[in-house]
Formats: C-alpha cells, sequence, structure tokens
C-alpha cells in the first residue's frame, strides 16, 4: 500500500520520547498488514544512536535529519523539514505523538499537505470503507472517543495522504528492542534557513514531574464523588498505604480537587497498572480509555449502575469515606 507507515519520533535533545517508541509498536503491526516498510523520522542533533534505537523498535528505514540548530524544536524548520520529505517520498500514513510538540506539528503538516487529521486516537486499525458505489480497502482507521466521550467515532481519510492520526503517550504498547534487527539508516544535512529562526528558544527550563502515573503499578484514582479537595487526603492516605500514586478523572481536577498532572483519561494520561483503585468515579468513557487495560480494577462507587463498574473486575457499592478506611484497616492488619 502506498509508500509505507511513518512514524515522527520525537526527541527531547537526544533523548527519544515514549510515546513515538509506542507509535513505532504500532506501526510495525500496521505495516506488517499493509505489506509494506515502517520509516521512522527523527529531526534534532546529537542522534548518534538514535537510527540503531529506532530499528531495534521496528523501524525498517530512518531518516536522520540532524544540524546543531536542530537540538530542541522549533515549528518552522521542523515542519518544513518533515513536509519535505513527506512531498518526496510520499508515505500512506503518518503517525505522531499527541504531546504539546506534535500538537504544534501534526496541524501544520496536514495543512500544508491538504489531508485530514484525527487527534488523540486511542485505536489504529487497517480496513474498508464504503460511500455510495466507492469502496476504499486498506484504509486507516482512526478511532477515537466523539461528542463529549458519548460515542466511538471511526474515522477515514479515503481520498488524501498522508493519512494522520495522533495519539497520545501510552495509548500504544511500546515494543521490547530487538537490537538483532537490520535497517536502512539514511542521514540527511538539512539546510537550515535563516528565515527558519524568528523565533528563538533564550532560556530551556524543565521541570520535575511531580507524579509519574505512567510507570506505576498501583494508582488510586478519585473522583467528584471524593467530594471536596480536603477530602481528597483518604485517596492519598490509601495510595500510600498500598505503595502506589495518586490519579484523578478530568472532573475532579475541573472542580480544583487535585492538580491536572494526576488526570487520567482522554485528555490526562492513559495507565496500565497493575491495580487500579476507582473511588468515586462515574467512569465515563473518555475516563476508562484511559484505565480499563489496567490488570485489575477495584471500584467503589455509591450508584450501582455507575460505568465504571462495567470494566471493574470487583466492584464496591458503597460510600467511599465508609469503604477506604476499611481497606486500610483491613490491608494495615494483614501486615
Amino acid at each position: 500500500m502506498g509508500n509505507g507507515v511513518w512514524v515522527y519520533v520525537e526527541n527531547d535533545g537526544s533523548t527519544i520520547v515514549d510515546v513515538s517508541l509506542e507509535l513505532l509498536g504500532k506501526g510495525r503491526e500496521l505495516a506488517d498488514q499493509l505489506g509494506s516498510e515502517l520509516v521512522a523520522v527523527i529531526i534534532g542533533h546529537g542522534l548518534s544512536d538514535a537510527g540503531t534505537e529506532l530499528i531495534a523498535h521496528g523501524a525498517d528505514k530512518v531518516f536522520v535529519a540532524e544540524h546543531p540548530r536542530l537540538e530542541f524544536y522549533l515549528t518552522l524548520p521542523h515542519s518544513r523539514i518533515s513536509v519535505e520529505l513527506i512531498e518526496k517520498h510520499r508515505p500512506s500514513i503518518l503517525l505522531i505523538g499527541a504531546t504539546k510538540i506534535g500538537r504544534d506539528l501534526a496541524p501544520r503538516i496536514a495543512s500544508r499537505m491538504s489531508t485530514g487529521l484525527t487527534a488523540d486516537c486511542t485505536d489504529l486499525q487497517i480496513g474498508s470503507y464504503s460511500f455510495g458505489k466507492k469502496k476504499w480497502n486498506e484504509l486507516l482507521l482512526q478511532i477515537r472517543p466523539a461528542f463529549g466521550g458519548n460515542i466511538i467515532a471511526t474515522i477515514a481519510t479515503p481520498e488524501t495522504k498522508p493519512q494522520m492520526a495522533t495519539v497520545r503517550e501510552g495509548v500504544m504498547r511500546k515494543p521490547d528492542p530487538d537490537y538483532s534487527r537490520k535497517g536502512e539508516i539514511i542521514e540527511l544535512k538539512p539546510e537550515v534557513p535563516e528565515e527558519d529562526f524568528i523565533l528563538s528558544i533564550v532560556e530551556r527550563v524543565k521541570a520535575e514531574k511531580k507524579v509519574n502515573l505512567k510507570s506505576a503499578k498501583i494508582i488510586v484514582a478519585g473522583g467528584m464523588g471524593v467530594g471536596s479537595r480536603e477530602n481528597f487526603e483518604i485517596v492519598h492516605e490509601l495510595a500510600k498505604t498500598l505503595g502506589g500514586e495518586v490519579g484523578a478523572s478530568r472532573a475532579a481536577v475541573d472542580a480544583g480537587f487535585i492538580e491536572p498532572e494526576y488526570q487520567i483519561g482522554q485528555t490526562g494520561i492513559t495507565v496500565r497498572p497493575n491495580l487500579y483503585v476507582a473511588c468515586g468515579i462515574s467512569g465515563a468513557l473518555q475516563h476508562r480509555a484511559g484505565m480499563d487495560q489496567s490488570q485489575r480494577i477495584i471500584a467503589i462507587n455509591t450508584d450501582p449502575q455507575a460505568p465504571i463498574f462495567s470494566v471493574a473486575h470487583y466492584s464496591i457499592v458503597g460510600d467511599l469515606h465508609e469503604v477506604i478506611p476499611k481497606m486500610i484497616k483491613a490491608y494495615k492488619k494483614k501486615d
């Protein structure tokens, strides 16, 4: 099909971000279904080992565009180089991480290529699409919640290329690297015209994350049912007792109960812990999309019809302010 599946590989200096490696895993699956090659594109500086790493994670070919002025992302040079490569090689599919950088870059590429773009996909598949008497095969089906999370939409762009989608970190599984894989590394020496640098990075400050939900093995998450910011202390206490991290639903974040970096769901972090305890979370589709792959899910809610129970392995119908203290007491007694 066409000219392959491409993944734009985001990097922070010389470090490849996880979402790009996750997309290589999904891209490998899509390329194998289509019988095409998987191509990675990385732009930056100090990328001497990047090609080998990307091939180990599934790429057949890697374009490495390196220049000292490209070490950190800037909109104009990165979008220009990306578009020039796409116009020359015409990939059928282009996948980009839905990070701050990806959300800046992807629409610019889509606009230049006059193609569609589906943001924040939760799944990607290869399939067919019919409209009237026309039928297209081997299309990228871009799947994501829509209309406030009330439905799951499947979107296709059958008549324009590349078919483009962004995916948030954690939605796809990162493949284990296989350093015995062979592939082609193409080193590019891109031109960097001065007009691309009308903006410059004056100072770069990196803030440490308060919480690392993505790698947490145990997460205790609170929702609107917790009731207040002060009441969230009981969620923190259970998480501390279990040796886990604290998470939250979007509703709890919007209500000011907890900071945005704790948000799990379609517009937050996607997690796959060994244990997920949902406390006072109704379980809207947007939230379930970010945690329904957890190995074990315990849900506590006063509403027996709460959607969260549809994905829970263990359901507790009750007041979390009564249930959680009993859970903490029982756990401590076990020790």
